[in-house]
């Protein structure tokens, strides 16, 4: 839920090329559950509750307010000013108990099932219920991004290190507040089988049936909605076997990608590679540390490398992948942990390309002292970039411009200097020990911003893999 006020032009200036008018009303009733720009002062009240409530009812989002610049010197009578108290709590609302029934008993029957635990599940502060449930029923899950500590990464029902299987055979799939968009492959073939049976549990109506047709359809608040599962199967007293076929192939696969990456992770060559990378971050950030992520195969990687273990600790790119967010989300959280939580850190791990949509939010980092720690995974490009060598090279041929593929960024960028432009510390690492140096010192100092500059093979990408979580097609 976000409320945005924005500014726009004078009302009686409209249509003649006012200053920055543009129809900002309209722009934003794509994007919003709610534009709108309230027609008088004495209404603002009464708009902004109307805001609020949109934003928190059902499936939370956005919405804009529009106020135009001449309200800003306007006077009203406070008399006239219709005053409104704020909206109540959201209201809570529970599945039918048929569906509940027939949910369960497709789950009792299946031979391979699969919970997967979206975001709805963190809104819905769903953890004990949800982690409740995967003890009671033995249930392998997967967590989508923004969902991962809602039941912690070391759970041993976590099957994340066994995707592409995992969902590729699973019979029977629980959504738990989860969508059926790209990030899920639309629940479609070939990541799964045809004949799979999909249990839909969501707050949005118009979420229920998009892409596959559910064997069951459960509308309701995610929280209350696990609650009730759990009461129904305490009366039914189900629990799937944790020694069957399915589980043995989901060990299996998990023990297997697991030594791949750990092998990755602990190669001495040089440059590093990404999981050299991300194993001494994750042996040295604090477990309860709030995680920002963007970038490409840095956000990707880093979604299987770096475990969370608590809810709503996790802040990424999402459904739509949009870089630049990074840096202004790290800002936000740095600002509530300020406040609620002092003491809990905040990691922002960023790719090279993704740091240069707003690197110059370090300015505001230091400008409010926030001790954010930002790591930027640097491979000199997006994706894949190029060595010095190689771009010396390159440069022979004419005009970087027609010469030098446009993924490619400068080689060997000193982004920490930015840091240390505005009186954070800086970071230029090259090598393992650098890298563990430069956290032990940037964790140890809880004060001051700072920023990591790793630099890693400009080839290095992500171990193969059958079904790769994001391939380039997508973007």
């Amino acid at each position: 839920p976000l409320i945005v006020i924005g500014g726009s032009s004078d009302r009686n200036q409209e249509t003649m090329g006012a200053f920055q008018e543009f129809p900002q009303v309209e722009a934003g009733r794509l994007y919003n559950k709610l534009s709108v720009r309230p027609s008088s002062l004495e209404v603002i009240p009464a708009v902004i509750e109307k805001a609020v409530r949109t934003s928190m009812y059902g499936r939370p989002g956005s919405c804009y307010i529009d106020i135009p610049g001449d309200f800003v010197n306007l006077q009203v009578n406070k008399s006239s000013v219709k005053y409104t108290e704020c909206c109540l709590p959201p209201p809570i609302s529970l599945a039918e108990r048929s569906a509940v029934s027939k949910a369960a008993s497709v789950i009792a029957f299946s031979q391979q099932p699969l919970l997967i635990i979206g975001k709805g599940a963190a809104y819905s502060h769903a953890e004990n219920n949800v982690r409740k449930l995967v003890d009671l029923c033995g249930l392998p899950f997967l967590p989508t991004p923004m969902a991962k500590g809602v039941v912690p990464d070391n759970h041993p029902n976590c099957v994340a290190a066994a995707r592409s299987t995992a969902l590729q055979h699973a019979d029977v799939i629980i959504l738990l507040g989860a969508r059926l968009n790209w990030i899920l492959h639309f629940g479609l073939p070939p990541r799964y089988r045809q004949d799979v049976k999909i249990i839909q549990i969501d707050i949005c109506a118009e979420e229920l049936g998009n892409n596959v047709r559910p064997a069951a359809t459960l509308l309701g608040d995610i929280n209350a909605v696990t609650e009730q599962l759990l009461e129904e199967f305490n009366r039914r007293s189900w629990k799937y076997p944790s020694n069957s076929e399915w589980w043995q192939k989901l060990r299996e696969k998990i023990k297997n990608n697991e030594e791949r990456s750990k092998g990755l992770a602990l190669q001495k060559s040089l440059p590093m590679n990404y999981y050299t990378v991300f194993h001494h971050i994750r042996e040295l950030i604090p477990k309860d540390c709030i995680l920002v992520s963007e970038g490409a195969n840095t956000m990707d990687i880093g979604r299987t490398m770096l475990p969370n273990f608590y809810p709503r600790q996790r802040l990424d790119a999402g459904t739509f992948g949009t870089m630049g967010v990074g840096l202004g989300f790290a800002i936000a959280a740095a600002m509530v942990a300020r406040d609620r939580t002092p003491g809990r850190r905040v990691v922002c791990i960023e790719g090279d390309s993704a740091f240069g949509f707003s690197g110059m939010e370090v300015e505001t980092i230091c400008r409010y002292n926030l001790p954010i720690l930002i790591i930027v995974v640097n491979n000199n490009g997006i994706y894949t970039g190029l060595n010095a060598n190689s771009w010396e090279e390159m440069l022979k041929f004419g005009d970087p411009a027609t010469c030098v593929p446009p993924v490619s960024l400068l080689p060997n960028a000193h982004y920490e200097k930015i840091m240390s432009a505005f009186g954070g510390k800086g970071y230029f690492v090259k090598t393992p020990e650098e890298l563990q140096n430069a956290l032990k010192a940037s964790v140890t100092d809880k004060q001051t911003p700072s920023l990591i500059n790793v630099m890693i093979d400009p080839q290095s990408e992500r171990k193969k893999q059958e079904f790769p979580w994001l391939t380039r097609s997508n973007l």
